[in-house]
């Protein structure tokens, strides 16, 4: 007789929590207020036709870089002096198209071979604020002026916290920086990246054709059921939140609106690509531009998958002095699009 009690069981399709939540939205405005609910799906499904050529785009496009092999040429900006290393990584954080948790074991092994903290901060900083798909997104809802403007604010910060740290590299908070164990597993099943120099006609490798297919079907994915949900809440926020509210609490150009807005986009940021249709609900009620741009910065840098990327390997002093990069990088990055949009 087979020992059943030692047999694999069965599971039935996993369905992700953010489709979970989407569903779980639309089922309550059904219940509640069921006249808003085929008004809401309409509009949901028109903002997503509507970002549907950037979202092709860009997963295209990040299926091409990933395919071949373009992440090698992260390595080069950690090659040479301190400072051109710091440019170099604000400079690819803030245009590279590899999320946060990608680059755990890559910058894990950069640091522990000696590569300065300072550029890894720098890399770090400007990472999860800006990528070519996210640039799209970015100006096909909130503009390219504000696109523009997020990526050189990712740029700055990157530089700032860069060259801070280089300053600071021996007081206290940065001396000895790495944990004693270094976590370097990632949440987005990380492989080996490609050796060597980058191959841009990939199709021409049966692995890298594989590593296209599937680089393109995940970040479809992925971008269909954030901004699915973002959409959904976009609409039941315009329509149930009051603009009055939204002006009073998030509206004007001082600094404790835009200090406001980094404080809250902090916690309640879902991902670079779901925010941006929040935002854009936000400012349609009434949020000040400063305040937007504060909100994106501070909740990017703080969100779950960076902020692990850096916990996972550094103490905690120097996981703090991240985040203060992030809101002071905000604070200002929000001061400066006040005063100009």
């Amino acid at each position: 007789m087979a020992d059943i009690t030692t047999a694999p069981q069965r599971r039935g399709p996993r369905i992700d929590k953010a489709w979970i939540a989407t569903l779980a939205i639309l089922l309550l405005v059904a219940v509640l207020d069921w006249p808003q609910f085929v008004p809401t799906v309409i509009f949901a499904a028109g903002a997503l036709w509507h970002t549907a050529p950037f979202i092709v785009f860009a997963v295209l496009a990040v299926a091409w870089l990933k395919a071949s092999g373009a992440e090698t040429l992260l390595a080069r900006a950690f090659e040479g002096r301190q400072s051109r290393m710091i440019f170099l990584a604000a400079l690819l954080g803030g245009l590279s198209p590899f999320c946060s948790c990608e680059v755990i074991p890559f910058i894990a092994a950069l640091l522990a071979v000696g590569a300065p903290l300072s550029a890894v901060m720098a890399f770090w900083l400007a990472s999860p604020l800006m990528d070519p798909a996210m640039f799209l997104i970015t100006s096909g809802t909130l503009g390219w002026d504000f696109a523009v403007a997020k990526t050189l604010a990712a740029v700055g910060i990157g530089l700032a916290g860069g060259f801070g740290t280089m300053v600071f590299a021996q007081s206290p908070v940065f001396r000895d920086p790495l944990r004693e164990q270094p976590q370097v597993g990632g949440c987005c099943g990380v492989k080996k990246p490609f050796s060597g120099a980058p191959v841009w006609q990939f199709w021409q490798h049966a692995e890298r054709r594989e590593t296209f297919r599937d680089t393109g079907l995940t970040n479809g994915l992925f971008l269909l059921k954030w901004l699915t949900l973002a959409y959904v809440i976009e609409a039941v926020m315009i329509y149930y939140i009051p603009a009055d509210a939204i002006a009073g609490f998030l509206g004007g150009d001082g600094v404790g609106t835009i200090l406001l807005g980094a404080l809250i986009g902090a916690p309640a940021y879902l991902n670079g690509y779901a925010a941006v249709p929040l935002v854009d609900a936000l400012l349609a009620q009434g949020m000040a531009q400063g305040a937007a741009m504060s909100f994106v910065i501070a909740g990017g840098v703080s969100c779950i998958p960076a902020a692990v990327a850096v916990w996972a390997l550094v103490k905690p002093r120097v996981f703090v002095a991240y985040l203060g990069y992030a809101v002071v990088g905000a604070v200002l990055a929000g001061l400066a699009w006040g005063a100009v949009a």
